[in-house]
């Protein structure tokens, strides 16, 4: 299975991306990105690749220590930024980045210690991935649009593992299916 460990943003959250995503779109250029459909939308923490099956219930118990030992915290999707001059156009997030970032260095954690690879540890930038591109876009004018949003503040309070079921038909700008493995409740412990 392809897996990663996430924080979901709630469906009113996602709608209210959803209609900046719309606006986005009637930029010129925006058919030079592959937009990221709704279903794929969500901050990940850890990003574990191809897990075995024998190995996804250890990571599983370990994902869910990971979560009871971190507290809820508050978060909103917040303005935007990009990777590789335009290769990916992304929202940001706001609120206890602190707390979100630890989350992420537990669900790494997790994963080494199941002795999954995560190769060279970076730090954790919080991102929700809204468009690619094979090529160097210039993405300013996104930028710009997407600087002043902010979305409705909620209260992060579970941990997913999310397996993403890549696209195998060929049709082009076909999206990969996600499927919530399993959550976690955030326990508040510290």
């Amino acid at each position: 299975m392809r897996l990663f460990a996430a924080v979901l943003p709630p469906e009113d959250v996602v709608s209210e991306l959803a209609a900046l995503v719309a606006e986005l779109k009637k930029l010129p250029s925006a058919d030079s990105l592959r937009w990221t459909g709704r279903p794929g939308w969500h901050y990940t923490l850890a990003f574990y690749g191809e897990v075995d099956d024998d190995l996804v219930p250890e990571l599983s118990a370990r994902l869910e220590r990971a979560a009871h030992r971190t507290p809820r915290f508050p978060l909103a999707v917040r303005g935007g930024g990009q990777f590789g001059r335009g290769r990916a156009l992304w929202a940001g997030a706001e609120g206890d980045i602190t707390t979100l970032r630890l989350l992420a260095d537990r669900a790494e954690a997790a994963a080494r210690k199941v002795g999954l690879p995560m190769g060279e540890h970076r730090r954790y930038k919080a991102h929700l991935t809204v468009a690619r591109s094979r090529e160097d876009v210039h993405v300013q004018p996104f930028l710009k649009a997407m600087e002043p949003f902010r979305s409705r503040t909620w209260t992060v309070d579970e941990l997913a593992l999310v397996c993403s079921n890549l696209p195998k038909s060929g049709v082009p700008g076909e999206q990969p299916r996600y499927e919530t493995v399993a959550r976690w409740a955030l326990g508040g412990a510290g």
